[in-house]
């Protein structure tokens, strides 16, 4: 079965998608009915952006150009191998993808309170999740990085937008990106983010941080 989870992690990469860990949904999962294994699929950097920047979504002029061109591409897969794609843009009700995420053992609350991912780092992001119907090994469960980092993100928001044992200041971090300072974490993504040693090896381009600061924060 090892085998199976090998095949699929190329097939991933032939769609500049990656598997970011897996696991075995109970009845209070929420999972798709018939779901031995639910996969949680992201972006494969560093080649995911410029295949996105060719793709018809991005410059076709539509609305959520990303989200369209994950449904075509993981969905399409989804189709291919019998299973189900799930979206984090379907909804409501929304699929709970904070908490498969957390479900894999790769991925933690870091210590400023966004989720990190043992090999993503502070960049993870999931474009969606793929329902399988077969139990597929994984391996097992690694440490969380955070426990042996200098935890730079503790000290790298400008504005102290983020912090542990509080919740993230969205006002205050919209407030700040409205600024000529901000314009930083506007065009190079945000301070945070950038700040973890592993964010740094995962080789996403500025051009798609600025991309998702656009749309977290539009002009």
């Amino acid at each position: 079965m090892a085998a199976l989870l090998e095949a699929l992690e190329t097939q991933a990469e032939a769609r500049h998608l990656r598997v970011l860990g897996g696991f075995h949904p109970g009845p209070r999962d929420g999972a798709p009915e018939g779901c031995a294994t639910l996969l949680m699929i992201g972006p494969a950097e560093p080649g995911f952006w410029p295949a996105f920047q060719a793709s018809p979504e991005f410059s076709d002029g539509a609305p959520d150009p990303l989200d369209r061109w994950s449904k075509r591409m993981l969905g399409g897969w989804a189709r291919e191998l019998d299973a189900r794609a799930v979206f984090p843009s379907d909804g409501p009700p929304y699929a709970p993808f904070i908490a498969w995420a957390k479900a894999t053992g790769r991925v933690w609350n870091s210590p400023a309170g966004i989720l990190v991912h043992d090999r993503a780092g502070l960049m993870v992001s999931f474009r969606g999740a793929l329902a399988l119907a077969e139990r597929i090994a994984l391996p097992p469960a690694p440490p969380c990085p955070c426990e042996r980092c200098a935890k730079p993100c503790l000290s790298a928001c400008p504005v102290g937008a983020m912090g542990p044992d509080r919740a993230y200041d969205v006002p205050r971090c919209k407030g700040y990106l409205d600024t000529p300072a901000g314009k930083d974490c506007m065009t190079r993504g945000c301070a945070v983010r950038r700040s973890c040693p592993l964010s740094q090896s995962y080789g996403r381009a500025e051009a798609q941080s600025a991309f998702h600061m656009r749309s977290f924060h539009p002009a």
